[in-house]
């Protein structure tokens, strides 16, 4: 895979506030995801939670343990064992994971937790992006995206989606989320400022999003939830 691609705020990104119309898709045919591959299920493995790409390896979390695997082979090459209950998030240096409502930086050569900071959803968080010096944590069943301060946790900016939220990453200037409701799943893109879809990539029928990473070259790693399986779809 190539290089991944860095997250970049638009530089005249101003969030929706509270009072802002949830995003919408009506009028707007998604187009199927191209399954490039999977991994999984693996053993021991009962769910994958967040995913997330260090530029060599895909880090995966299933409950109790953080896993690397090496995208070529498919095989798992590291484990850390540490509470990984939701998203995941690559800073460039170190892992951020989100369990028991709070967020713990961890070291992904020793598996060291470096310091905690509070999830804003109080234990209903899903997924967890890094992005020019801050985490964006989806909130599931609320239907946001939040902008924390990784340092202190505090809340800088909230952005709503119509759907429930899971995994959520930055593409260059582009933020994209998960969804899984209702017996589906898509991956979309949508506008920071205004929260309106610009894209939407359907899911296969029985392939959920519980964790969503940019794994560089146009592909997402998707988490699969109970299935135990990370799914490599590319946008077309």
């Amino acid at each position: 895979m190539d290089d991944v691609e860095r997250a970049r705020i638009p530089d005249n990104f101003v969030a929706p506030d509270a009072l802002s119309k949830r995003a919408t898709i009506t009028g707007m045919n998604g187009k199927p995801a191209e399954v490039v591959r999977q991994y999984g299920p693996f053993r021991g493995v009962d769910a994958v939670h967040g995913v997330s790409f260090d530029g060599s390896r895909l880090w995966f979390a299933s409950g109790e343990y953080l896993h690397a695997l090496n995208a070529d082979s498919g095989e798992v090459v590291d484990v850390i064992k540490v509470a990984a209950q939701a998203g995941t998030a690559f800073d460039g240096k170190y892992i951020h994971q989100i369990a028991d409502g709070v967020i713990r930086r961890i070291d992904p050569r020793n598996g060291e937790i470096l310091g905690t900071i509070p999830a804003p959803g109080d234990g209903a968080d899903s997924g967890l992006a890094w992005a020019e010096g801050s985490l964006w944590v989806g909130q599931g069943r609320e239907r946001t995206i939040k902008q924390i301060d990784p340092e202190t946790g505090v809340v800088l900016r909230t952005i709503e989606s119509d759907r429930f939220v899971t995994g959520v990453t930055w593409v260059g200037d582009q933020l994209w989320h998960g969804t899984w409701e209702d017996g589906t799943s898509d991956v979309r893109r949508i506008d920071p400022r205004t929260a309106q879809v610009c894209q939407r990539i359907d899911m296969p029928a029985g392939t959920g999003v519980s964790g969503l990473e940019s794994a560089g070259d146009g592909v997402f790693a998707c988490g699969g939830g109970p299935t135990g399986n990370v799914t490599l779809i590319r946008r077309r």
